[in-house]
């Protein structure tokens, strides 16, 4: 009879299963235009225009501002503002949260204070198949950096 030991886990992953940790950030004072898609836990603390698809877990930061058409991930957490059409999973809405667009979701929470302005739709299953598989696309061709607005960068400098 062992009464000390390790206990064997029986948690098994599943390969499509969400990331529910944070990978990247855009942190307080960066504005982003253009798309955001992969696999992977998002924080977004700045500003963001344009559509997000992620597989995964997107924060949107007390600071954080996003403006798209849909944003659409396995889990949403807004503390800070989204304007557009959220579709997930899972949805929290913070205290200091405002989202301003329909949310078609599996679950919903809402912190007292939280601000909702558009219509929630709930649903028995989410279809989040068209979005990443984290799967990486092999290219026969090198990718080349995009060097267009070095310049640019260069000349601004540091302020």
């Amino acid at each position: 009879m062992v009464m000390f030991g390790k206990k064997k886990s029986t948690k098994t992953v599943s390969p499509t299963s969400t990331v529910e940790r944070v990978t990247s950030v855009l942190g307080p004072g960066i504005s982003w235009k253009g798309d955001l898609r992969g696999k992977g836990g998002v924080r977004i603390e700045g500003a963001l225009e344009g559509e997000i698809a992620v597989r995964g877990i997107v924060i949107i930061g007390e600071t954080g501002r996003v403006t798209c058409e849909e944003l659409k991930a396995g889990t949403v957490i807004v503390a800070g503002s989204v304007k557009g059409r959220i579709v997930s999973e899972k949805l929290e809405i913070r205290a200091t949260g405002r989202v301003y667009g329909d949310v078609t979701v599996q679950s919903i929470s809402t912190d007292e204070g939280a601000f909702l302005r558009g219509k929630v739709t709930m649903e028995d299953q989410v279809d989040l198949s068209d979005l990443p598989s984290g799967e990486k696309q092999h290219s026969k061709e090198p990718v080349q950096p995009d060097r267009q607005n070095e310049d640019e960068f260069e000349e601004q400098g540091e302020g």
